[in-house]
């Protein structure tokens, strides 16, 4: 069964709220804020439902578009946790490794083997999956 739009009545919510691809932070606020005024009213009529699904379909389409961050590289896990915690390279020599090593895992320039992983997850209460 097919929804009767009231053409007139649709034309004037469009006229209203003039939906277009949302392309700025602050028009995603509008529609935003346009999104709740539609969906707070509880007697919406097909016209209004109808504007109510165009609009969520461009905040989501803008959802969509906006740029993922990287993820976390093991080793920026370590340098937030050891931020988190006060703590120095000089605090894992010994636990991780020699000063040369915890240098090299610290910096980068070295992976997290299973075993440094394991003590650092410890050491930081966290999964050491985190790690690897």
């Amino acid at each position: 069964m097919a929804l009767t739009i009231n053409p007139d009545t649709y034309n004037q919510l469009l006229i209203k709220f003039q939906p277009k691809v949302i392309e700025t932070e602050a028009e995603y606020q509008e529609y935003g804020d346009i999104l709740i005024e539609l969906m707070m009213n509880t007697n919406r009529s097909e016209e209004e439902t109808a504007i109510l699904k165009l609009i969520s379909a461009l905040i989501k389409e803008y959802d969509e578009k906006q740029e993922q961050p990287e993820p976390a590289t093991p080793h920026d896990i370590l340098e937030h946790l050891m931020e988190e915690h006060n703590m120095k390279q000089v605090d894992l020599v010994g636990k991780i490794g020699s000063k040369g090593v915890v240098s090299e895992v610290v910096n980068g320039k070295r992976s997290i083997s299973k075993s440094q992983a394991k003590t650092l997850a410890e050491m930081f209460h966290v999964s050491p999956a985190l790690f690897i």
